[in-house]
């Protein structure tokens, strides 16, 4: 009976194998928690398992893998106890999965890139009625790759390994992924029967398809896009990986409604959110946890993190907001204005050369140039209070803990060290001394020194 002929509802479970040691990547970080979009790669593979309606997700790890244990939390793990190949590593979680019957997904946390759509279509062949599925690819260079050899009714024949492929195999573009649905407990039955490499004493998953096969199980495949299947072994391949992601982020805001003006240029991350019609500028960074709310201007060269703006906003050129910004409508911020832990209203404007820290600010303020919030004074953070409607001169201090008052003027040069009440005017400046002819007689006195 052809696959598609029937299909029967089954459980999914995924192992993510995560168990590489990624030395080529020469780092102190392990390779499964290296960032695209924003968010490690072994985010991007236990978010797209439970799209696509994983019950149960295992992560394979290494001996001496705290990091990721920590980073993984409540989220399921075992261990590999030693580095004996990706089947070796599939054994690792034939306890959890003793009771276990339906479909098993099999990936790896180096490729963050294969979407829930293909691992749907790829489970929907198991539960269509076959044994093990095989997501594979048109190669643009398939040296290398494993080929699939197939046959008809999208049935797989066998793989052969680029070094033992005839030529005719040799001019197959389409290779094996790596990412594998199987049915279980056969899977466990399969790699029962697996023998080790002789050279490297290693088990290797690819080895259940021809042991499949022989068995006379259906085997089967599933083709996806060759950027899907993209691995990281090295950072060449890691910045291969975010240019990708960022097209795919940079499409998706555009359809939302996003003005990209120079799309290469711009860089966003898997959580950033727009309302319709933002605009952003060429070379903008925008980084995890940011909202940009309906009708908002990011102007050139603005770095913007862990930060809500409400619609209407203005921000930048040469912009950052640091985490914990939280602005109302219509705010602008501008060129070299710093932005942290803050609470701006809406209305309220900081156009030039400010630093604005661990404050809240009220509706329709107005912030000179130059001021800065001086939060921290060796051993903690203090907050910056200022009201409705102040205004805050050029070149002021407002050093914290202070609060100005709704309304209050703070005159330009001021440093501020207590509370200002409401509708008030502050300054601090010193009484101007004006001598009359004082620099002609200064210069000519260095005149005589000097001669």
């Amino acid at each position: 009976m052809p696959i598609s002929d029937y299909k029967i509802h089954m459980e999914i479970a995924a192992i993510i194998l995560a168990a590489g040691q990624g030395t080529r990547l020469n780092s102190a970080l392990p390779k499964p928690l290296h960032k695209v979009g924003g968010r490690p790669m072994l985010a991007w593979l236990l978010d797209v398992t439970k799209a696509a309606a994983a019950n149960r997700i295992i992560t394979v790890l290494p001996e001496g893998s705290e990091r990721i244990f920590n980073w993984l939390g409540e989220q399921e793990s075992c261990i590999q106890d030693l580095p004996k190949g990706t089947g070796h590593a599939v054994m690792a979680t034939r306890k959890k999965l003793a009771d276990f019957q339906g479909v098993v997904l099999i990936m790896f946390a180096d490729t963050p890139l294969v979407t829930a759509h293909s691992l749907v279509n790829l489970t929907a062949l198991i539960t269509g009625g076959a044994d093990v599925a095989v997501l594979g690819f048109e190669a643009t260079n398939p040296a290398g790759y494993g080929r699939l050899i197939t046959g008809k009714n999208q049935r797989l024949k066998k793989i052969v390994e680029h070094n033992d492929a005839t030529e005719s195999e040799r001019a197959i573009k389409l290779v094996n992924g790596g990412v594998m649905a199987v049915r279980c407990p056969l899977l466990f039955d399969l790699l029962d029967n697996v023998e080790p490499d002789n050279i490297k004493d290693e088990l290797y998953l690819t080895d259940i398809i021809q042991i499949a096969i022989a068995k006379n199980l259906s085997v089967t495949y599933q083709k996806t896009v060759e950027t899907e299947i993209s691995g990281v072994n090295s950072r060449q391949d890691l910045a291969y990986i975010e240019s990708i992601l960022q097209d795919r982020l940079r499409t998706s805001a555009m359809n939302q409604g996003v003005t990209l003006q120079a799309p290469e240029t711009v860089f966003l991350s898997a959580d950033t959110s727009f309302g319709r019609d933002v605009v952003i500028e060429p070379h903008v960074v925008i980084g995890p946890c940011t909202v940009i709310g309906e009708g908002s201007i990011i102007k050139s060269f603005s770095h913007i993190e862990g930060s809500l703006l409400g619609a209407g906003c203005v921000i930048g050129p040469y912009a950052r907001l640091r985490p914990g910004t939280n602005a109302g409508e219509k705010v602008k911020i501008g060129n070299f204005v710093e932005t942290k832990n803050s609470n701006i209203g809406a209305e309220t404007k900081a156009n030039h050369l400010t630093y604005i820290g661990d404050t809240t600010i009220g509706i329709g303020a107005n912030i000179g140039a130059g001021t800065i919030t001086c939060n921290y004074d060796g051993f903690g953070k203090f907050k910056t209070l200022i009201g409705d409607k102040a205004s805050i001169g050029s070149n002021t201090a407002l050093v914290a803990p202070v609060t100005i008052g709704a309304g209050a003027i703070i005159g330009a040069g001021s440093t501020i060290t207590a509370d200002v009440p409401r509708d008030a005017i502050a300054t601090t400046r010193s009484a101007l001394d004006v001598r009359h002819d004082a620099a002609t007689r200064y210069r000519s006195s260095r005149s005589n020194e000097l001669d």
